[in-house]
């Protein structure tokens, strides 16, 4: 099964860590990534940019509309993702539970909805 870690950071705490923290933080998550690809568990995974980088558009009424973030109110924020395959969600969770920015945020693990096309 297929599942989502969507990785949350904390808004008063980004860019609280030290270049040094920075630089353990982005080998270890290079590091999980490359164990969870040779255990072939890994689908994809990417950082994201900060929510002042994001863009939130919306179509009503036939017409798109654009709104350049940051757009929420929020204490956390969407700071990257993994998309990984699981045979449980005991098993995902043990997973998840690994990613290195757990340490320093929130991961939120969902099982991928797999969509197939009405006859």
């Amino acid at each position: 099964m297929r599942y989502m870690c969507l990785i949350y950071n904390c808004a008063d705490t980004d860019g609280t860590l030290t270049p040094d923290e920075t630089d353990d933080l982005i080998k270890a998550h290079f590091a999980f990534d490359e164990d969870l690809r040779r255990d072939g568990i890994l689908v994809h995974a990417d950082a994201l940019e900060m929510p002042d980088k994001a863009t939130v558009l919306r179509v009503r009424n036939s017409t798109l509309s654009a709104t350049d973030g940051p757009y929420v109110e929020t204490k956390e924020h969407l700071a990257g993702f993994y998309v990984i395959e699981a045979p449980d969600t005991a098993t995902a969770k043990e997973i998840a539970g690994r990613i290195p920015s757990a340490r320093f945020g929130a991961v939120e693990l969902r099982p991928v909805r797999m969509l197939t096309l009405p006859d």
